[in-house]
């Protein structure tokens, strides 16, 4: 017997049309590994709004109750062509209580217990998922569990890289966010140095008072002094990214060259041999990324996502992340939300427009 529930889509059209809605939606019995779950917290990642809204014009769009009409501008219509026309489910992560199973073991144990799982669709009252993948909470709220899964094994995937990249140090932007202290927490306990990087006096504050040794204020004006000391203390080489666009990456590899250099006995017009590596793993700032290569030849400008490393990671190391995580749900991996909003809230142009700007420390929570 199928169920019936609210569900929110987004569908761009060629002529830069994007509709958001809540839309009933009909959901089948779960089969063999599946189960239906009853959704009842998900968080608003950068990774949704990226497929909800992107770069459309949220300002001038037309709302009405549950849905928002906008328009896409270039080059991110073009850029998304693969996507015209198609209307998209909504939402990586979530948790809720299954409420019924397909047929096999695994899927029937879930039966009537809260989890968190990853099932693509989370902004929805209902949401099929693949048994393997849900994250049985206990006595933890569907609210502790809502975020279980991507900030939390992308901070163990960065601290993960690094160990296998033989680095002990790494460098983090926008690192007061919920992944930032998350990232920081986790460095603390395996003994890993951070050098986290802000852009505000109250964030410098905050991460200090959580225990960061370094953390660098990005919009002071020794700014680039500040970078350079703390790579020269930690030998942090290799970097994580979310912003993207444009000169993040580029202040970090000039920084650490110049302490390479400064190290170096004999002049080389190559540059240090250092190797400088940055991963940028979202697009907070939608704009250019600009590299202005003064930092030698040795650096390394790469994408970061989470599903192509843990398929690279292997399950034995997937399984003791996701073990790490429901361990440590409340301390190490807890997330905190400025709000919390129905499906129809969360298309309300005052909404919309708070939480899509992904401002530091202010993440949002769907409650389906």
């Amino acid at each position: 017997m199928s169920t019936t529930g609210k569900q929110v889509f987004t569908t761009l059209e060629k002529n830069g049309t994007l509709t958001v809605e809540i839309a009933t939606s009909t959901f089948p019995d779960p089969k063999g590994d599946q189960v239906l779950v009853r959704m009842e917290a998900a968080p608003i990642n950068p990774s949704d709004l990226a497929l909800l809204f992107s770069a459309a014009d949220l300002e001038n769009a037309k709302y009405s109750p549950g849905k928002v009409v906008a328009k896409m501008p270039e080059p991110f219509l073009s850029g998304s062509k693969g996507r015209h026309g198609q209307r998209m489910p909504v939402g990586n992560e979530g948790a809720g209580t299954v409420v019924a199973t397909g047929e096999s073991p695994t899927a029937k144990a879930l039966l009537g217990q809260r989890v968190a799982c990853v099932p693509g669709n989370a902004f929805s009252e209902y949401a099929i998922a693949d048994a393997k993948m849900c994250l049985p909470l206990g006595e933890n709220s569907c609210e502790h569990g809502a975020s279980a899964f991507v900030n939390p094994m992308t901070a163990l995937g960065f601290v993960e890289t690094a160990k296998m990249e033989g680095h002990t140090a790494m460098v983090h932007l926008a690192a007061a966010s919920n992944l930032g202290q998350m990232l920081q927490r986790i460095c603390l306990e395996d003994d890993l140095e951070l050098v986290n990087i802000v852009r505000k006096q109250e964030q410098v504050d905050l991460l200090k008072g959580q225990g960061a040794k370094y953390v660098v204020n990005s919009s002071d004006a020794d700014y680039m002094a500040q970078l350079r000391a703390a790579i020269e203390q930690t030998g942090a080489y290799l970097g994580f990214d979310p912003i993207g666009g444009g000169n993040n990456s580029d202040n970090v590899f000039k920084a650490m060259e110049q302490v390479a250099v400064a190290k170096m006995t004999e002049f080389s017009r190559y540059g240090s041999n250092q190797e400088k590596k940055m991963y940028i793993y979202g697009r907070l700032d939608l704009g250019a990324t600009i590299l202005t290569p003064s930092y030698g030849f040795g650096f390394t400008l790469s994408g970061w996502l989470l599903f192509p490393f843990l398929q690279k990671a292997g399950m034995e190391t997937v399984q003791r992340m996701r073990k790490r995580v429901l361990d440590n749900l409340t301390t190490t991996f807890a997330s905190h939300y400025k709000e919390r909003v129905t499906l129809e809230q969360m298309l309300e142009k005052d909404a919309a427009m708070d939480y899509r700007a992904m401002r530091t420390g202010e993440k949002y929570l769907v409650t389906p």
